[in-house]
């Protein structure tokens, strides 16, 4: 018998340790326990911010510990986490304040994952696996075994090639523009920042809290709407090339 595919991780619960009950930990946790109206959960930004780093980083080890491989989202995902705690490390001072330039330092902080990806997908063409079939282009959800008899039937190996790589670069393009969204986006948040305060650490706690929340809607969207748009490109060229129907090139979900 063959051996059982692994184990899939459970997109919910990748969304909820690493993105959700973070941002609610920032959220709900980081008022100073010393202030007025402090409840029982009011743990201080320090803590707060711990908290948040070790759900996130906790789940990248222990998928290590069970599987002895790098996951590549997991591992996109920790690097963001360990910069984030870097970057708060520097920018906090001992008095409660912070240092000047956060909004900027946030913002390229944010626009390097991203900028990451574009640079690792585009790079990827180089060395003749592509990165669209991790995200997009893969056996989850295209049947690419049928799809590349039937290219190999009707001789179009080259079109198919070209096809995948005006894809990926598409697809990496989508990246490149959330780069300076996340700046933008960074820069208008800490817009009013009073770096000088002193709850300054408690406030700059609950910008990083709202912009993971306004980048899921103002940076999320338009990106999902790339990566569909890509999709349909993919899904016009394969159509052209193979003669099949999107039923027949991808699999029933």
């Amino acid at each position: 018998m063959p051996d059982p595919k692994p184990k899939q991780e459970h997109p919910l619960a990748n969304i909820l340790i690493n993105v959700l009950i973070p941002v609610m930990a920032l959220d709900h946790l980081s008022k100073n326990p010393e202030k007025l109206g402090a409840k029982l959960w009011h743990v201080g930004p320090g803590w707060a911010m711990a908290i948040a780093l070790a759900l996130p980083l906790g789940y990248g080890i222990w998928h290590f510990t069970q599987t002895r491989k790098l996951n590549f989202f997991s591992g996109i995902g920790l690097v963001s986490i360990l910069f984030t705690g870097g970057l708060t490390l520097y920018l906090w001072n001992a008095n409660g304040t912070v240092k000047p330039n956060a909004g900027m330092l946030v913002g390229l902080k944010e626009a390097l994952v991203p900028l990451m990806l574009g640079i690792a997908v585009l790079g990827s063409l180089r060395f003749g696996t592509p990165m669209l079939r991790v995200f997009i282009y893969n056996d989850n959800i295209f049947d690419i075994a049928r799809i590349e008899n039937r290219i190999a039937e009707r001789s179009v190996e080259s079109a198919y090639q070209k096809l995948i790589a005006a894809a990926t670069k598409l697809f990496a393009a989508s990246f490149f523009i959330s780069a300076p969204l996340n700046i933008a986006l960074a820069l208008w948040l800490f817009r009013s920042f009073d770096a000088n305060a002193a709850d300054a650490t408690e406030t700059y706690n609950s910008i990083i809290s709202k912009m993971t929340w306004a980048g899921l809607v103002v940076i999320g969207a338009p990106l999902v709407g790339f990566m569909v748009y890509t999709l349909m490109r993919l899904l016009k060229g394969l159509r052209e090339l193979t003669g099949l129907e999107d039923k027949d090139l991808m699999h029933p979900r």
